[in-house]
């Protein structure tokens, strides 16, 4: 039977060597393993997964023509609800989703579901040439706007594109991407392999896109409506401002956002001796937060060169990081100080962070996240030496857009309001993703960019009354 064969392992860098270089950690599926793999699946009558997946991916479809050798259709399924596979296969949560639902997990190992969809999307871009491009329908005369290139803008993009819209997205940085360029480390998602390639199949169904346009400054939501012709707008432009903890001492030379620290290292390729891209990581560095962000700027501060700790004010079990990126990073070496908060940032007489001041932490009672809340443990404090602090506890989305387009509402985290759909208080101006919902992962974007496409075609199809 198809649950009595083990879960296919994947094939990874060793851990002493990939500690100091920026090359995928993961080599993911060869055929043989893919087709393997794909023959675990039950075929489920009611595919769990399906109903667990943001984007709602026929699962259990593309898993069957894989392992039968179509892999082209097993791409052409994927493609009906994802235009980004080869990314998502890399860098979604599986294990609380399509994988967390999957009925062999109940007893046994789920389905690699993830692996078996990053290796159809991979085969898909090596092999772009020979495929047809998507037929596209004729394109309807109407024109829409995305703000923002990260998955939420090239979801909404590529599903308007689909539907004959003539969409074009605007982005504020040099390159195309957003968080997928700046924010995920080489390590974990190659950019020029993996994301400028994805990024061309998008361009494939004709969306244009411009850079270096900063909406709010460049040009505004209104001018895009007024002047340029478009009838509706997508914000996805995601949350890029940093939090910080509000301790003495973060002012500091040598404490930095792990937006910042991310953004040299991954766009400005820091990484890299043959750019110049200025980043100092010093002996010791400190990270404080436990996200996937946090083992993020960890795992790079170490092949950078430092000695690398995780400060997490919870215990393991509550660690919000995906399982796999808290395993790679202790084979790595990185260390971990849980149940420990930060309360000053120390310095010396130069300005320069020397050391944290922090606090041994216990659990309480549970808070409303369900996780408990930790307390202080009374005559704990102690001092940690560093030389650098990153701070990687959350964003939110940069006030720009908001403060400068007039009837857009935002809460009190600074998030665009906007419906189940992605409607928001300004007719005709749709949003989703991180710009809505603070930071979040990428599928969980790319679907909220799928929902808006949908809105935005009702929307006007309604306006226009065809």
């Amino acid at each position: 039977m198809a649950n009595k064969i083990p879960r296919v392992p994947v094939r990874e860098q060793d851990p002493a060597l990939r500690a100091a270089n920026f090359e995928e950690v993961c080599y993911g599926y060869n055929a043989e393993e893919a087709v393997l793999e794909a023959s675990r699946c039950l075929h489920c009558k009611k595919p769990r997964c399906v109903e667990a997946c943001p984007v709602g991916i026929s699962i259990p479809e593309f898993i069957a023509a894989l392992h039968e050798g179509r892999i082209a259709e097993a791409a052409a399924v994927i493609a009906r609800d994802s235009s980004l596979p080869s990314i998502c296969g890399r860098v979604c949560p599986q294990e609380t989703q399509c994988e967390g639902a999957c009925i062999l997990g109940i007893k046994g190992e789920a389905v690699a579901i993830g692996k078996l969809e990053r290796f159809v999307g991979d085969w898909k871009l090596e092999h772009a040439d020979q495929t047809p491009a998507t037929e596209l329908p004729a394109c309807n005369g109407h024109k829409v706007a995305v703000i923002g290139s990260g998955p939420a803008g090239l979801a909404c993009a590529s599903d308007l594109a689909k539907a004959g819209y003539e969409v074009t997205i605007f982005e504020a940085l040099h390159k195309v991407g957003g968080v997928l360029v700046y924010g995920i480390p080489e390590f974990r998602l190659p950019k020029e392999r993996i994301v400028a390639r994805e990024i061309e199949e998008v361009k494939r169904l004709g969306v244009r896109i411009e850079t270096d346009v900063v909406v709010g400054r460049t040009v505004t939501i209104d001018s895009l409506m007024d002047d340029e012709g478009y009838e509706a707008v997508f914000i996805g432009s995601g949350a890029g401002l940093p939090r910080f903890m509000g301790i003495p001492g973060e002012n500091l030379n040598g404490v930095v956002s792990a937006n910042e620290f991310l953004t040299r290292t991954n766009l400005m390729h820091a990484y890299d001796s043959s750019y110049d891209t200025p980043i100092y990581v010093g002996k010791r560095v400190a990270v404080v937060g436990g996200g996937n962000v946090a083992m993020d700027a960890v795992r790079t501060a170490k092949r950078l060169g430092a000695e690398a700790t995780i400060i997490y004010r919870r215990s393991e079990k509550e660690l919000p990081a995906r399982a796999e990126e808290v395993h790679h990073a202790r084979e790595e070496g990185i260390r971990f100080r849980m149940l420990t908060n930060p309360v000053e940032v120390l310095g010396d007489e130069r300005g320069w962070v020397r050391g944290l001041r922090c606090v041994e932490m216990e659990l309480g009672e549970p808070d409303e996240s369900g996780r408990r809340s930790p307390v202080v443990k009374p005559g704990s404090e102690f001092d940690l030496e560093c030389d650098v602090v990153i701070m990687a506890l959350g964003t939110s989305p940069n006030p720009l857009i908001a403060s400068t387009t007039e009837g857009l509402e935002t809460n009190r985290r600074g998030c665009i309001t906007a419906d189940a759909e992605g409607a928001t208080t300004r007719p005709g101006v749709f949003a989703g993703g991180d710009a809505v919902t603070g930071a979040a992962t990428v599928i969980l974007a790319m679907g909220a960019g799928r929902t808006a496409a949908r809105a935005i075609d009702a929307y006007l199809k309604d306006k226009n009354n065809e």
